[in-house]
């Protein structure tokens, strides 16, 4: 699996931390997604595809 996340998609919701904290943060300053692994483990895929189902704007992909 490999994930991408668009900055200039993300609202700053905050799904992608609530789901996947292992995989996204947010920036303190304004809020956006902060992709920490690129190549997440397999044991935090279902939760990074969860994070991309829920996320409003649509700001992760995911290639599996």
């Amino acid at each position: 699996m490999k994930v991408a996340v668009s900055q200039d998609k993300c609202i700053a919701a905050g799904q992608c931390t609530l789901h996947a904290e292992a995989v996204f943060e947010q920036n303190e300053d304004d809020g956006l997604v902060v992709l920490l692994e690129q190549h997440p483990a397999a044991e935090h895929a279902e939760a990074v595809r969860t994070a991309a189902r829920f996320c409003p704007a649509q700001a992760i992909q995911i290639d599996e």
